[in-house]
């Protein structure tokens, strides 16, 4: 098996080029999943996305769904090992399309850095570039040998940046199918440049908007000021009690029944020397928010938080409008640890939301949405096989990091299918995901390529 993985990379880097332009012409359809207008594009990618896994030897086609179209795709032999990858075709908004430096869906390669090049485009990383890491690798594996050393599944996803919610009845309704061995993601990041990482946590989400009404309409403040409730003072107090002094979340009951890391990971964690400085410095801070008995690296990645994301109310025009305003809004979301469940959280929340209400005030509460967090067993045989193909590759362990951010599909793989993912990806923190300028290092996507033509090697017994 090691001659045949050797020639395999051998032609992955023979053919980087070629690779290249396989994902050029996926990042010039603009498939934004939650803007309507764009419907069009992300059923092209779609198809798009077939036809290249076609081209590969899988039997593969877009599957309709009330949302947008997922593909479903299968190279199988059977009895031997099968592996599910899954990733999404889809990307987010690209406004402000002001702050870009070039066209969005008009990929190119910059060097930002004497030896350091990057490819630039919305979707070059999340998720675009990382899936084709994969379908890169079975490539060179079919190119070379004539085969994949394993049976796989695709389940290519176009609607992740609108909150999955159609892939759930995918997976039921081709739930035989799709049983696989072990599931593979690749939607998460490394370490840094040169580190490889394996995420073994990802936190929950849930957000809402609340609305705090006071009196039946705004207020004149020379008639009522000074005894008449102002619905951005009573919001603004709600909103200063969220957190402690010490940045712990001040509501009753809710870090109750959260799965604290290990102390060897711990310890391991702490080695990796992640500091206020090395975090903070970069954009402009200095002091960690969270909770002060805890690591910066546990505050960002297996720790909850709590974050009001927008606050508004009264008048907004130019110049003063002296009125109290009866009405103020807020958006507030929770990242959510292992061992928090969104229903609990809100529950909580909202209970704190109500007993700072002075009496003849409301409160409203609208847009919850929610995913639970997922822990993966960091001692697991897989989590070892892939990391020993990921050191080979990158010539160092790859470190086992919880994830700050949210993927709402872990979970269904987990209760649809049965399968406990393994989350490998190739991102890096400055890969400005969600903004302006997106990049993926080419170093990234050429050996995210070779890690997972390792990897199949190393699932093909």
């Amino acid at each position: 098996m090691q001659a045949k993985t050797d020639r395999v990379l051998s032609h992955i880097d023979a053919n980087l080029d070629q690779s290249l332009e396989r994902l050029f012409a996926l990042l010039r359809i603009p498939s934004i999943s939650t803007d309507s207008a764009h419907a069009g594009d992300v059923a092209r990618a779609a198809e798009h996305v077939a036809r290249d896994a076609r081209s590969i030897g899988f039997a593969a086609a877009p599957v309709p769904t009330p949302g947008h179209p997922a593909v479903l795709g299968h190279y199988r032999k059977n009895n031997r090992p099968h592996v599910l990858f899954y990733g999404h075709f889809d990307v987010q908004p690209v406004d402000p399309l002001a702050l870009w430096d070039f066209p969005p869906f008009e990929p190119k390669l910059v060097e930002v850095a004497p030896g350091r090049t990057v490819i630039r485009a919305r979707g070059a990383c999340d998720d675009k570039g990382q899936m084709m890491t994969f379908l890169e690798a079975c490539r060179a594996w079919k190119a070379v040998t004539g085969d994949l050393p394993v049976d796989v599944s695709l389940v290519l996803e176009g609607e992740e940046e609108n909150g999955s919610e159609s892939l759930p009845e995918v997976l039921r309704a081709h739930r035989k199918a799709l049983k696989a061995d072990h599931c593979f993601i690749c939607d998460t990041g490394q370490w840094d440049r040169d580190t490889p990482a394996i995420s073994i946590s990802l936190r929950g989400m849930f957000h809402e908007e609340i609305v705090v009404r006071t009196a039946t309409t705004d207020l004149h403040s020379g008639r009522f000021g000074g005894a008449a409730n102002n619905a951005i003072r009573v919001l603004s107090r709600i909103v200063a009690d969220l957190h402690a002094p010490d940045g712990s979340i001040a509501i009753p009951g809710f870090y109750d029944g959260i799965e604290d890391i290990s102390p060897a990971m711990r310890t391991a964690w702490r080695r990796l020397g992640l500091t206020p400085k090395k975090l903070l410095g970069p954009i402009g801070l200095s002091v960690p928010a969270g909770e002060k008995d805890r690591m910066v690296l546990e505050q960002i990645s297996t720790r909850p938080t709590c974050d009001v994301n927008g606050i508004w109310g009264g008048y907004q025009g130019e110049g003063v409008k002296t009125v109290i305003p009866n009405e103020a809004h807020a958006k507030v979301s929770f990242r959510l640890a292992a061992g928090q469940h969104p229903d609990r959280i809100r529950k909580l929340f909202r209970a704190f939301v109500r007993a700072r209400l002075p009496k003849d005030c409301s409160v409203t509460f609208t847009n919850f949405k929610a995913t639970t967090p997922a822990n993966v067993r960091w001692d697991s045989d897989q989590v070892r096989r892939a990391g020993a193909a990921l050191a080979a590759e990158w010539g160092r362990k790859p470190v086992l990091m919880g994830q700050g951010g949210s993927i709402p599909i872990v979970n269904d793989f987990k209760k649809i299918l049965g399968l406990e993912p393994l989350l490998i990806g190739f991102a890096l923190k400055d890969d400005q995901v969600h903004a302006p300028n997106e990049k993926y290092d080419l170093q990234s996507f050429h050996k995210g390529i070779r890690s997972w033509a390792r990897i199949l090697a190393a699932f093909a017994h």
